[in-house]
């Protein structure tokens, strides 16, 4: 306890992490199937699901992982999983994001997993974000580039089409220098648009092109929002 305190001290954002994760928490109840985010604060909400099963105030709950990592860590916590082909719809999903505009619109994918995020996304009756205030922007891209999930094959061009897009392209290293991969194998491009005027448009031109397998703009898809930070804890839903 006294590590964890310290480490509140010196950086409190660890601390509104923690919050916002647990917090979102109190919307999942027994029986549901619940979408297990990626990230520096999603994962204190699949903890906190973890303590509440073996505490029982929480049953039958079955997780579906969004990473290889949140697996793991969903494993070792003892959450029953959903099989890899999703075979129930999800009741609920708890992740993080990188950046979040007034409309609840996000880009996620720091973390790399943002192909897998955005199937348990899109499979979900309700998808909860939580982040620390810092996340919060008046528009995509401001203060975050978009990640972009590429094949190997044909990467340089895809560069160019980026490039052409107005966007600053920048191949993701990995520990060792060499190129990130993600847990499907393939590559992860941060592309820096800038502030971005036309999303929906973006996000079309994207998914338009053959060698990108997903890009890191969540559009209409976040339901609630959880927001920790010096002033305590925030609860919104998602405007009209």
């Amino acid at each position: 306890m006294a590590e964890a305190t310290t480490s509140f001290a010196v950086d409190p954002y660890i601390r509104f992490k923690k919050e916002a994760g647990e917090y979102a928490v109190r919307f999942v109840e027994s029986g549901m199937v619940v979408g297990l985010g990626t990230g520096s604060t999603a994962i204190h909400a699949v903890r906190h699901i973890g303590a509440l099963l073996r505490s029982g105030e929480l049953r039958d709950i079955v997780g579906v992982p969004t990473s290889t990592g949140t697996l793991k860590e969903a494993r070792e916590l003892g959450v029953p999983l959903l099989a890899d082909d999703l075979p129930r719809e999800i009741d609920i999903t708890i992740d993080g994001a990188d950046e979040v505009d007034p409309a609840f619109n996000v880009i996620k994918g720091g973390g790399g997993a943002l192909l897998r995020e955005k199937i348990v996304a899109q499979a979900s009756r309700r998808l909860v974000i939580v982040v620390d205030e810092r996340k919060l922007s008046p528009r995509l891209g401001v203060a975050w580039p978009v990640p972009i999930e590429v094949m190997h094959y044909g990467y340089l061009s895809q560069a160019r089409y980026l490039a052409s897009l107005g966007g600053q392209v920048n191949l993701r290293p990995g520990a060792d220098g060499s190129p990130y991969i993600t847990d499907n194998g393939n590559w992860i491009v941060d592309c820096n648009f800038g502030p971005i005027d036309d999303l929906a448009t973006l996000a079309r031109q994207l998914e338009a092109r053959a060698g990108i397998v997903e890009h890191g703009l969540f559009l209409n898809m976040a339901t609630d929002l959880v927001v920790a930070g010096v002033n305590g804890i925030r609860y919104l839903p998602r405007p009209d």
